[in-house]
């Protein structure tokens, strides 16, 4: 099993460039990782309301109900 600890030993072992390189691609990653589970939430989402499972608010209210949290 792979560890945090132990990726870093193996990505510290590569030369500059290649960490600076990799350190991109992972936040390129995550950063598409994040908008798939956003898409994946929006269409759960949007199934719910046409399924009448959710209704539409107004802007106002859901501020108040995020402030009664």
């Amino acid at each position: 099993m792979v560890t945090i600890d132990t990726a870093l030993d193996e990505i510290m072992q590569l030369d500059f460039a290649s960490r600076e390189m990799l350190l991109e691609i992972l936040q390129k990653r995550q950063v598409e990782a994040r908008r798939s589970e956003m898409a994946k939430n929006a269409k759960q989402s949007l199934k719910d309301y046409h399924a009448g499972k959710t209704s539409a608010v107004t802007a106002d209210e859901a501020i108040q109900k995020l402030k009664a949290l």
